[in-house]
């Protein structure tokens, strides 16, 4: 009889290409997926892997199983939906994806919310950027997500996947203070024309995002610095090292050096809530939502609402003077 672990580990090869990023995905060791393939080997009987350069790849063999391996490991997960369905019970393992700000800004109090309604419910957050929490719902390595959506430039979803609607979150442009447009109520996009950028790291949503923002805008983005983290963009922005642009979620502190001037067309991003929609019966991702849902209920951000020229951080659910 094949083992269930064994199918899940070949599937993972399949799915990522190979044994170490089968084993990231799995989080295990590389060396505990090799195991359970040679394992598997002796059970079949047959070659699974052979040798390609200096990695590997699936025999045909290899593929036949995995495509099993699949639809196993998606009706398994369909029975365990249908029978904590039936038990009515928020219960068992949720593993939850959330991108960087969301992780840190949305997050924290909706899994404190989740432990206080259904402690008997096992919470794994992992930080992930939205286009990997795609890909790792619609196969079964995440539960449940939280992914940004630009309005300008929304996201592929995957068949198969259902989504709720957290909140809408306006950014904002993060300018220096000695800046001649610092002291604006508002500014069009247009008019940071000639300026430079500071940006996240190439290949990230938001990276792609500024670029094609910026460019729609017919301003050719000349980026000098890269940094993923949001408070790091603003300490090179205070330092006089160019202009950003970022949201309001997770935009803890401003350093007082900077200036947040609101632009006209109130780029915004849209926070959603991911699940694969076989699995919407369980009581487990019911509830996660609903928690993610009561908690975005503070992070409303009136369209209006402008930060002009004060020195201070526009947050979701309102203003915090620098001190």
């Amino acid at each position: 009889m094949l083992d269930l672990n064994r199918l899940k580990a070949l599937h993972a090869v399949s799915v990522y290409g190979s044994v170490g990023a089968a084993a990231e995905a799995l989080m295990v060791t590389p060396s505990a997926v090799s195991q359970q393939l040679a394992k598997l080997e002796r059970e079949t009987g047959a070659t699974l892997l052979e040798r390609n350069g200096r990695g590997v790849r699936l025999t045909d063999a290899a593929g036949l199983l995995a495509d099993h391996a699949g639809r196993i490991l998606a009706l398994v997960e369909t029975a365990e939906a249908d029978f904590e369905a039936l038990r009515g019970q928020v219960v068992g393992r949720l593993g939850i994806g959330a991108f960087p700000t969301a992780a840190r800004g949305l997050m924290p109090a909706a899994l404190a919310l989740l432990r206080t309604r259904h402690p008997d419910l096992r919470l794994q957050l992992m930080e992930r950027e939205p286009s990997r929490q795609i890909r790792e719902v619609a196969r079964g390595e995440l539960d449940l997500a939280v992914i940004q959506d630009w309005m300008n430039r929304p996201l592929a979803i995957s068949e198969g996947l259902s989504r709720a609607t957290l909140f809408d979150d306006i950014a904002d442009a993060i300018l220096p203070a000695a800046h001649p447009l610092a002291g604006r109520a508002e500014i069009e996009l247009a008019e940071l024309s000639g300026e430079q950028w500071i940006s996240s790291s190439p290949g990230t949503v938001c990276h792609d995002w500024l670029v094609y923002t910026l460019r729609s805008a017919e301003l050719e983005p000349d980026i000098t610095c890269m940094a993923d983290e949001y408070p790091t963009q603003m300490a090179l922005v205070s330092a006089g090292q160019g202009c950003a642009i970022i949201p309001r979620l997770g935009r803890d502190f401003v350093p007082s050096g900077v200036r947040v001037v609101p632009i006209r067309s109130r780029p915004t991003r849209r926070l959603y809530a991911l699940w694969r929609s076989d699995a919407a019966r369980r009581p487990a991702i019911r509830a996660a939502v609903e928690a993610l849902k009561a908690v975005s209920a503070d992070f409303h951000i009136p369209i209006s609402e402008s930060a002009g020229s004060v020195p201070s951080t526009v947050l979701a659910g309102g203003v915090r003077p620098v001190e």
